[in-house]
């Protein structure tokens, strides 16, 4: 699949996810077999410009493959200098988010609660794309609501800005993350225009994702809270998707080797306090796909004040694992 002057090594990509897709989970996705990994949203408000937080989130120190940024705002001339602002800070794709459901986000009329408003696309969409001398592309929603399904329309619109590439996620803005996914808008979409089109939404696994490919027509695979703790899910899809067969899970030990070096990553990015507690949600999600861990053992582990104690914890977990596996 091609963004631009881009060629992108597969067609599997991670998506923007607020406080998840940092750098260090962008890097592990990518050595999985993620084609693409997109970053956190950063916000055009100007006043957040200089916030630790966001150069965090522009920071691409060492990033391997092709760096694509997600912009999030409102107004037509200041998402027009956080586009510009982020190419100066390395992004090499600028992505705009019309896609969030988030309540304190759609407040604000930004994300998803764009799309009520097609004339206010057309112009945010026209000033980041002449803003800027790369790729722009669009992350949006089927639509409002369940009877207010705009997904075409706002995707023809994009062509015709000149966005690069369109991922959808098969919910309305109404239904948040709740219920399944649907893909035949999706489909429809790809039918209407020609530029690529990415697919989003309940894509956990091979299978998954072979049949949204299959059935909707898409280029490439968007996949969010699937990889949550299991990002050699990237590996598994490619391997099923060109093999037809199902490789291998990661084994025990295996599992603690990526957590450790995870974290390893996490501490040295935003530093020990803060990467101690961001870790957290992490372990939690690599233990969800983890048998015998005991609500104890994951009690403690959330306690942990300093990288050494929450490092012990998890080496002292996964020896109960491997010697309950080798009983």
């Amino acid at each position: 699949m091609r963004i631009g002057p881009y060629q992108l090594e597969n067609n599997l990509i991670l998506a923007p996810m607020a406080g998840i897709s940092d750098r260090p989970f962008r890097e592990l996705c990518k050595q999985f077999g993620a084609g693409l990994a997109v970053s956190e949203m950063v916000a055009s408000n100007p006043a957040l410009r200089q916030h630790k937080r966001t150069l965090l989130k522009a920071d691409h120190s060492g990033e391997t493959g092709i760096r694509s940024v997600q912009i999030l705002g409102t107004d037509p001339q200041l998402m027009a200098e956080a586009a510009k602002l982020n190419v100066q800070r390395g992004a090499q794709i600028i992505d705009i988010n019309m896609g969030c459901p988030a309540k304190k986000v759609c407040s604000v009329a930004a994300g998803s609660a764009l799309m009520r408003d097609e004339a206010l696309v057309k112009r945010i969409l026209d000033a980041v794309v002449n803003a800027v001398d790369i790729p722009v592309t669009l992350k949006i929603r089927t639509g409002w609501d369940l009877h207010n399904r705009n997904a075409v329309e706002i995707a023809q619109i994009a062509e015709n800005a000149g966005i690069a590439a369109l991922t959808i996620h098969g919910r309305t803005r109404a239904c948040k993350f709740e219920g399944q996914a649907e893909h035949e808008t999706v489909k429809n979409v790809k039918q209407s225009i020609n530029i690529p089109v990415i697919a989003n939404g309940d894509i956990d696994s091979p299978e998954q994702a072979q049949f949204v490919l299959h059935s909707t027509g898409a280029d490439a695979i968007m996949i969010g809270r699937g990889a949550q703790g299991n990002p050699w899910l990237f590996s598994q899809i490619s391997h099923f998707i060109n093999h037809g067969e199902h490789l291998e899970k990661p084994t025990i030990t295996n599992i603690h080797n990526i957590i450790i070096t995870h974290l390893d990553k996490l501490y040295s990015f935003y530093g020990n306090t803060s990467g101690v507690r961001i870790a957290r949600k992490h372990i939690a999600w690599y233990f969800k796909h983890l048998e015998s861990v005991t609500q104890d053992t994951k009690s403690n582990i959330n306690q942990a004040q300093c990288p050494s104690q929450q490092i012990a914890l998890i080496n002292s977990a996964f020896n109960h694992l491997t010697t309950d596996r080798a009983a």
